[in-house]
């Protein structure tokens, strides 16, 4: 497969997840304000690490200005306008190498949220219906992927990115409910700090597998499925460890061995997943450990791109430099 169409087929599942990603996080936070609790919506913006962003343009953490920037702010990179934009040019990019469907559900979402961003004070004031919308349409867009693309290269790089994207994103929200949602650490056990950690489990679509387990709300509990359950298709540990099988059957790597850097970092991230416990993590601190898994993260995204995607630079030819021009 060439180098540029695995970028694209992997970029174009990143940006539809990340999208997806977004919405809940919105749905969420105004669950919260409509609920009567002080929403902090500037934890949103914090969560993707766009304060600069939103800063150079915008004064303040109001409700209104957070959304317009979250869901349509076309300089923000990782507003949902912008992740289906971009998800759609990376598809368009290769069309021929996708299937039809998987172009129509593409193509399809990006026209809905254009749509709406025809009139983003309607969606501002009610933005329920346009969530539900982006949410269905990346469940869309990632089935049809599944049920019609064969499952070999393009299909395994568009797993790989769907899942680093998850898995950055569950950190993500995970560490900002530890840092910032709460505001006050005598809050810690009461009604508030229930409410805030069973609005976390809901973004991430986690709250009725988490109940059917545990019962009742401990955080303690929610860093575990979030963080370490092998089976919750949006904990960190389920969304690395996916990755790594999918990568192997990229290259075609046993499982103890690696061929290339983006095996051998996300093969270490795995065993940093899979033999840490919840309670080290507690005790070591729940930011420190989330901090260190996003580092990790990030470099093997970084060892992704230079594996498969970048282009190898010329070396030059000692012999040729030497031949004088005639």
């Amino acid at each position: 497969m060439l180098s540029r169409v695995a970028d694209s087929i992997y970029w174009m599942s990143r940006y539809v997840e990340r999208a997806e990603n977004v919405a809940r996080f919105v749905g969420v936070m105004q669950s919260l304000s409509l609920g009567g609790i002080d929403a902090q919506w500037s934890t949103l913006v914090y969560a993707s690490g766009d304060e600069e962003a939103f800063e150079k343009e915008r004064s303040e953490y109001s409700r209104e200005q957070v959304l317009r920037f979250a869901l349509f702010d076309d300089n923000n990179p990782n507003s949902v306008i912008s992740c289906v934009r971009n998800a759609r040019e990376n598809a368009r990019s290769i069309r021929g190498e996708l299937s039809t469907a998987m172009w129509e559900a593409v193509n399809r979402f990006y026209l809905r949220v254009s749509d709406a961003a025809k009139d983003p004070q309607a969606v501002v004031d009610n933005p329920y219906a346009f969530l539900e919308r982006v949410k269905q349409a990346s469940h869309q867009v990632i089935g049809v992927t599944s049920a019609t693309l064969s499952h070999g290269e393009a299909w395994n790089f568009a797993e790989v990115g769907k899942l680093l994207e998850r898995a950055d994103k569950s950190s993500r929200i995970l560490d900002v409910k530890y840092f910032t949602l709460l505001p006050d650490p005598s809050h810690v056990g009461r009604a508030l700090d229930v409410v805030q950690w069973t609005s976390l489990l809901e973004s991430t679509s986690a709250l009725h597998m988490y109940r059917k387990r545990y019962g009742q709300i401990s955080p303690q509990a929610v860093a575990e499925v979030l963080i370490f359950d092998r089976f919750f298709p949006r904990s960190m540990r389920f969304c690395v460890a996916l990755a790594e099988e999918r990568l192997r059957a990229i290259s075609g790597s046993p499982p103890g061995v690696f061929s290339n850097p983006a095996e051998q970092k996300l093969g270490q991230l795995t065993s940093l997943m899979n033999y840490t416990s919840v309670d080290e993590v507690i005790t070591s601190g729940l930011h420190e450990f989330i901090d260190g898994f996003q580092l990790k993260l990030n470099a093997t995204s970084d060892a992704v791109f230079e594996t498969f995607f970048q282009l190898p630079t010329p070396t030059p030819d000692p012999q040729a430099e030497a031949t004088p021009a005639p």
